[in-house]
């Protein structure tokens, strides 16, 4: 059974930072490109970064320069910290996980930035 679990959310002032972090298990972690979305209350589920198995990545324009994602294979985690955060920034962020074949998501972390 695949799970991620997320972790690492809470408030922040605007400017400030958080790292949010995703334990995968039941899946060959690095065979998935793994990924965060994030979806604010009223909005649509967005993608923000994604990360793949060799590790190159790539970053939503409004995130570009401020958050940055990383894993760690052996650990089977991935990382996405955050920096210079914005009230705009305030979302449920879920970890993704990606092999070509099934996607899965976590539960989702709530990041809340007070301006």
């Amino acid at each position: 059974q695949v799970r991620l679990v997320e972790s690492g959310g809470g408030l922040v002032q605007a400017g400030g930072s958080l790292s949010l972090s995703c334990a995968a298990s039941g899946l060959v972690f690095d065979a998935n490109t793994m990924a965060w979305y994030r979806q604010a209350p009223g909005k649509q589920r967005e993608w923000v970064a994604r990360i793949r198995g060799g590790g190159s990545v790539d970053y939503a324009d409004s995130v570009k320069g401020r958050f940055t994602i990383s894993r760690d294979n052996g650990k089977k985690t991935v990382t996405l910290q955050m920096n210079g955060l914005k009230p705009e920034d305030t979302a449920v962020y879920y970890c993704h996980s990606n092999s070509g074949f099934r996607v899965h998501w976590g539960q989702g972390t709530q990041v809340t930035v007070s301006s």
